[in-house]
């Protein structure tokens, strides 16, 4: 089991920037993919950023590449999303999650989930 903890989110204002946490316990954090996901009521869960589990390979979804950044510290097992130049299209409730799975983009694959936090952007 993996438990996954998310932090950071909250009201910013278009354009501004937010860091998103992930803190992980249960297993060896660096045999984990991990990835951040998006979801606005009525849609399904979205990709955002995804990076291995060295840290060495990321990808990101084309709606954030260039204003988002996802790193990782597996001493302290936890991941990051540095969200810049926010718009109100950002707006929703930010998922991490993790697989053993290689950079993979859906959401289907991943095992482990933690609760979301909330992220709105006004204009």
């Amino acid at each position: 089991q993996v438990q996954l903890v998310e932090s950071g989110g909250g009201l910013v204002q278009a354009g501004g920037s937010l860091r998103l946490s992930c803190a992980a316990s249960g297993r060896t954090f660096s045999d984990y993919t991990m990835g951040w996901f998006r979801q606005t009521p009525g849609k399904e869960r979205e990709f955002v950023a995804v990076i291995s589990g060295s840290g060495g390979r990321t990808n990101y979804a084309d709606s954030v590449k260039g204003r988002c950044t996802i790193s990782r510290d597996n001493v302290k097992g936890t991941v990051f999303l540095q969200m810049d130049s926010l718009k109100p299209g950002d707006t929703a409730v930010y998922y991490c999650a993790a697989t053993r799975y290689f950079i993979v983009t859906r959401a289907s694959v991943y095992e482990y989930w933690g609760q979301g936090t909330q992220v709105t952007v006004s204009s």
